[in-house]
């Protein structure tokens, strides 16, 4: 199981979601989709799995959490420090 961020360097907000995992001691493993020759197949699949935003797309354990704003409000909810808890300081 691991903390996956997909990202795009082309997509800033990919950072703040960054920062704030780094801020609650979970070090996600960062793909950067745009470096991938498959990475516009990547973005698609992502939008077929209900990701809002093609990226940043967040996966926890193995699970599709979302982009930006679904992390930012489990994190207002208080609904993600438990998810991340296995993760935190956990390096990949």
């Amino acid at each position: 199981m691991s903390l996956s961020v997909l990202e795009s360097e082309l997509h800033s907000l990919a950072e703040g979601v960054q920062i704030l995992f780094q801020d609650l001691g979970a070090h996600p493993c960062i793909y950067e989709i745009d470096q991938d020759p498959e990475g516009k197949e990547i973005e698609k699949a992502l939008m077929r799995m209900g990701c809002n935003g093609p990226v940043p797309a967040v996966f926890v354990g193995g699970k599709l959490i979302g982009s930006t704003n679904e992390v930012m409000s489990l994190h207002l909810s208080g609904s993600l420090i438990p998810l991340l808890k296995p993760y935190q300081a956990n390096l990949c």
